[in-house]
Parts: structure tokens; sequence; C-alpha cells
């Protein structure tokens, strides 16, 4: 049966959900073989056996760590030339997309990134120009490489004993960016914002007071996000734009509060399972992508629809 590569990208020596969805994916394709490169190897090996996964291939050593995205690539095209396989299938996150690349050009294979499907066939779904037209698209030349969003299909559940190998990697040199500091994101009680399921956004309409976008956000478990507009202003940081020049997000529901809608938002987060939007203005472009729209004052509604909620 032919194997499928998948990336296990973890944060703080946490397996994130995003892993079963690969590997998930994966099993459409064949076998799923999960690949770790990362010091850390003992803390997550445990963690995956909650996920269709049959093999983990184990790349152990402080060059991850040390030389970040280029030792990885470097880690995988090793794993890809022993193993060939169908595919190699990694998380559409801002490093995802770094480590896809620089594989590709070392693999000499196709790339598709932001892909929000991918089929037995290789046939990649994607979103593109902004949202607005959705391909399909394959790869025609070399090992097909595709990540994937996160929160594009349901983990499929599993108790899976998958065999370890373990394979060492001669670094060459090339891609060895030297990552001088390494500061973990600071991380609150709130889930991370591209993995979420539930993601409450505060656009210009909270005129800088994100207060009640936060208290709804924390009563249904949620990420909070911001429009460009809000954190060019200052009001929110941008590690928490949704947007096409910030994130992209696909959670089961996204709230945006007091966010017109333009295109650029629009862009990162309709491919989200249900959308809800409050906001003053009836034209408003974000009613267009809606599937529940709220006119009103997100200062009226907001605090309303929390009191509901704590009564519950």
């Amino acid at each position: 049966m032919s194997s499928v590569l998948i990336l296990v990208d973890h944060v703080g020596g946490v397996v994130p959900r995003a892993v079963g969805e690969l590997a998930t994916f994966g099993k459409r394709i064949g076998s799923v073989t999960a690949v770790i490169c990362s010091s850390k190897s003992a803390d997550l090996i445990p963690q995956l056996s909650t996920f269709p996964i049959d093999k983990v291939i184990v790349c152990d050593g402080v060059e991850f760590e040390k030389y970040s995205v280029g030792a990885t690539a470097q880690a995988l095209q090793a794993i890809v030339t022993k193993e060939s396989p169908r595919a190699v299938l990694i998380t559409s996150s801002a490093r995802g997309k770094e480590i896809a690349g620089r594989l590709a050009v070392r693999c000499d294979s196709g790339v598709l990134t932001d892909a929000i499907d991918i089929n037995a066939e290789l046939i990649a779904t994607q979103p593109v120009f902004g949202g607005s037209t959705t391909v399909h698209s394959s790869v025609t030349n070399g090992i097909p490489i595709v990540t994937l969003r996160s929160n594009s299909v349901d983990v499929e559940a599993s108790n899976s004993s998958p065999v370890v190998e373990n394979v060492s990697v001669t670094f060459d040199g090339v891609d060895k960016a030297l990552v001088t500091s390494l500061e973990p994101a600071v991380k609150g009680g709130r889930p991370e914002l591209t993995e979420a399921s539930i993601v409450v956004s505060g656009g210009r309409g909270t005129d800088g007071n994100f207060a009640p976008v936060e208290e709804f956000a924390d009563l249904l478990g949620a990420a909070v996000g911001a429009s460009r507009a809000a954190t060019d202003a200052g009001w929110y940081p941008h590690a928490n734009q949704v947007g096409q020049t910030g994130k992209t997000v696909s959670p089961q529901l996204y709230v945006a509060c007091g966010i017109s809608g333009a295109i650029q938002h629009r862009a990162g987060m309709q491919t989200s399972k249900t959308i809800v939007a409050i906001n003053k203005d009836a034209d408003a472009p974000i009613f267009d992508v809606a599937d529940f729209g709220v006119v009103g004052d997100l200062f009226a509604v907001l605090p309303q629809a929390s009191t509901v909620l704590k009564a519950n």
C-alpha cells in the first residue's frame, strides 16, 4: 500500500489537532507515516495514538530548534528520498508553507498551498482570488507537496499503535539559517487562532474597545480575531489579524463583530462553516457571505448574547 508522509509540527511539545486532520486526509491516499523532526520526540510519539497513523519516523536532534525550517526541510528531503511517498502533507501555517516551499525546491516537486480538501487521486481543492473562486488542482511534476488549512476535516477517531523508526540525517550546511534566539508566543487561556473551532473577531466598529468581543469569545471557548483596520489602528495585536494579509481561518463558527467585510478580510475567513455577522450597516459586504446576520450595534447585541450564555 502506498504511503503518504505527514509532518508533525508541534507547539511547545504538544501535537495540535491539525496533525490528526493531516492523518485523516492521508488515509484517503494510502498508509500514513508521520514524520517528527524534533528533539522532543519522546513527548510527541504517545500523543499520536489517537490519530489514524500507521508508522512514525523520528528524526531527532537539536538542529531542528537551532536551524528551524531549513533543517526540517532538509530532513524531510532525505525521508522523501528514502520512502518515495505518494504525497507529503503539511499544515498550512506560515511555517508549514515555508517548509513546503523549501522542500519542493529540494525535491524538484510541485507544491499546492492553502488547500481545504484532497482526494485519493491527489486532486486538491483550493480557494483562490481572495476566496471568490474554488479550483481543483494537482501536481504534475515530482511528489505532490500539499499544505492543508486547519479545521478543514473532522479527525477520524483511532486507537493506533504505529511502528516507530528512527533515522539520522547529515546536514550539508545548506538552508541552515541560524536561529539566534527563540521565544515562544505568549499563550493565554484562548485557543490558537488558526486551530480554533470558534472565532469571534472585532473590527472598526469596536472603536478600540474589544471587551465585549473578548467576553463573548471566552464564554464560547473561542479564539479572538481582528480585522486589519483594528490591528492597523493599534487596537489589537497584529498576530490576531484575520485576512489576506493576516491569518486564514476555517472554524466551525465565525462571528464578525463590527467588521464591514472588505474582500481582504473575507479572503481569510469565508471558508468558515457558519458565519454570523453583527453590524450597524445593513448594506455591509460582510452580510453577503454571512449565514446569519444581526443589524445592530455590537455594544448592544454582544452583552445580550453574553447574558444568555451565562444563564445557560
